[in-house]
């Protein structure tokens, strides 16, 4: 581990984190939301130390996807000496119905 990288969290990214924080307010305990956010904690320190750990997206090569959890993914790009994280995804929530 000879450097850290910096993790960078879009707009769009805390607004899915944020999302999913209240889903899980929602709908479970606040023992699951402290389970969410050490779970984001521990994303973002293996990303930072190994952010070529993820695969790549096969339709946009630079977008890696994690599944950091078997109901959350989330979606970030690793360039140069930074990370950045594009967007994060609950599984367990129903897409909006048009």
């Amino acid at each position: 581990m000879d450097k850290t990288h910096k993790v960078i969290w879009t707009k769009r990214s805390l607004s899915n984190a944020l999302a999913i924080k209240a889903y899980l307010i929602k709908k479970f305990s606040k023992k699951e939301v402290v389970k969410f956010k050490r779970l984001l904690r521990q994303f973002e320190l293996t990303v930072s130390n190994f952010p070529t750990l993820y695969p790549e997206s096969s339709a946009q090569k630079l977008l890696r996807r994690a599944v950091i959890h078997k109901n959350t993914t989330v979606y970030y790009i690793f360039d140069k000496n930074q990370v950045i994280v594009v967007a994060m995804k609950d599984n367990r929530q129903k897409k909006p119905s048009k």
